[in-house]
């Protein structure tokens, strides 16, 4: 079921508000300063939207699997980077398959970790090409350029076209849904932020990251994390003793993972 809070209702209701407002003036001269609360209603929305992939505010975005069994998710963003196979040494012993967004250009410099990846039978999504600072301000133009490049150096280094996305940041825009629709990708958001950019201390985020443990739950870290790093072993031991089995992302949110 698509959110009630979305992009087509938000602009929907500031056209009800603005008619509303409009005929008041004509028909009893009230003021048409009123026309600023729903205004700025609809631009808090617009950046709660923006800013929450969850909400499925500008495009359907799949984020958390069905809460009736233990079974959780991992995925890392920002790869493939030198630090990669470390972490496909952790997955293996524990028997975890995991997703790994990857930048298309580090995708493109690094094709042989993309196998690794692949044959261990973890899954590969697009990351965008650049993942620039700036790329919430890009055209549907570009941006479909950012993810048609990924999907190619993906497919060239595998075999396989990804079809999940997850865009950087976790922030969408009218322009980036667009483009997503029209490459035919998923959008992927998380349940659990792990904040291991911010977090150094790896037994905080240890503690943290139990603690979130939940059915369905989907676990965003990091490739280029150092702090994941050290305490994905001890991570995945305690989500195991607690009866939580990792499962890959397709299957915990029953989407398809390449075209």
């Amino acid at each position: 079921m698509k959110a009630a809070l979305n992009y087509r209702n938000a602009l929907l209701a500031l056209g009800a508000a603005a008619a509303v407002i409009g005929a008041l003036w004509a028909w009893a001269g009230v003021s048409l300063w009123w026309l600023a609360l729903p205004t700025a209603a609809y631009v808090a929305t617009v950046a709660y939207g923006s800013a929450r992939v969850s909400s499925s505010f500008f495009v359907e975005t799949k984020w958390h699997g069905a809460d009736t069994r233990p079974c959780i998710a991992l995925t890392f963003d920002d790869g493939p980077v030198p630090a990669t196979p470390a972490l496909l040494e952790i997955l293996r012993r524990h028997g975890a398959r995991a997703t790994f967004f990857c930048i298309g250009r580090r995708a493109r410099q690094q094709p042989e970790v993309l196998r690794q990846l692949d044959a261990a039978g973890h899954l590969l999504g697009n990351h965008t090409f650049t993942h620039s600072y700036f790329i919430d301000l890009f055209s549907t133009r570009r941006l479909r350029a950012e993810l048609r490049d990924t999907d190619a150096a993906i497919e060239a280094a595998t075999g396989r076209r990804p079809r999940l996305f997850r865009p950087p940041y976790g922030v969408t825009t009218p322009n980036l849904a667009r483009a997503i629709r029209r490459e035919g990708h998923q959008c992927i958001g998380w349940s659990v932020r792990s904040l291991d950019t911010v977090v150094q201390d790896p037994t905080q985020l240890l503690g943290n990251m139990v603690r979130a443990l939940a059915p369905g739950a989907v676990f965003l870290f990091h490739d280029t994390s150092a702090t994941t790093a050290a305490m994905l072993d001890e991570f995945l031991q305690q989500a195991h003793a607690r009866g939580f089995r990792v499962v890959p992302l397709d299957e915990l949110l029953g989407v398809a993972a390449y075209h």
